[in-house]
C-alpha cells in the first residue's frame, strides 16, 4: 500500500502529513528522525481528501479556532503503542498529563517508561496530542518536534509549564 503525502507550512516548521486510504497515518516534523515513523512507499498527492482535511484542521488549530481534531486515523504500531496513542486522544485541550497518568489510564501503572517510549513514537503528533504529556514535576520532556515546538503548542492551548 502506498501512502499519500504533502508538506504544509506551520508556525512550528514544515510538516509532512501522510495518509492511507483509511486515515491520517503520520505528521512528521521538519527535522524528524527518519527511523521514528516508517511508512513506505510515499507518493506526493496534494489533493488527497484526508490530507486536505488535515491541512485545514491544522491551520484552524494554529489560528486558535480549533480545539479538537475530527480526522480518521490509521495508527500503525504495536497493541501497546496504540493503547498509549488512544489515551493521548483523551487529554483535553489546554490540559496536560504525566507519563505515569497515561500508564494508569491504560491499566499499566508501572509502565510509565514504556509509555514514554510509545509517546515518542506517536505518528500523528499534534492530532494525538503527545505535546500534552509532561514530566511529573511539570517540566517539558522530550518531543520529536523539539522542546520549542512543544512549548509553542502548549502556548496555543494556554498551558504554562515549569520549563
Amino acid at each position: 500500500m502506498a501512502y499519500a503525502y504533502k508538506t504544509v507550512a506551520s508556525p512550528v516548521g514544515a510538516l509532512k502529513i501522510i495518509a492511507s486510504s483509511e486515515g491520517l497515518a503520520a505528521i512528521l516534523w521538519e527535522n524528524d528522525d527518519p527511523k521514528r515513523v516508517r511508512l513506505n512507499p510515499l507518493v506526493e498527492d496534494a489533493d488527497h481528501p484526508i490530507l486536505t482535511q488535515t491541512e485545514k484542521q491544522l491551520s484552524e488549530y494554529f489560528r486558535g479556532t480549533r480545539r479538537a481534531f475530527d480526522l480518521p486515523l490509521d495508527f500503525k504500531g504495536t497493541d501497546f503503542q496504540k493503547s498509549v496513542w488512544r489515551a493521548l486522544l483523551t487529554i483535553p485541550f489546554g490540559e496536560t498529563r504525566s507519563y505515569a497518568d497515561i500508564a494508569r489510564a491504560i491499566g499499566r501503572p508501572t509502565a510509565f517508561r514504556a509509555v514514554g517510549a510509545a509517546n515518542g513514537k506517536n505518528p500523528v503528533s499534534i492530532v494525538a496530542p503527545c505535546h500534552r504529556v509532561i514530566g511529573t514535576n511539570g517540566t517539558l520532556t522530550g518531543f520529536a518536534g523539539g522542546l520549542e515546538a512543544k512549548r509553542h503548542l502548549l502556548g496555543i492551548e494556554g498551558v504554562r509549564s515549569a520549563a
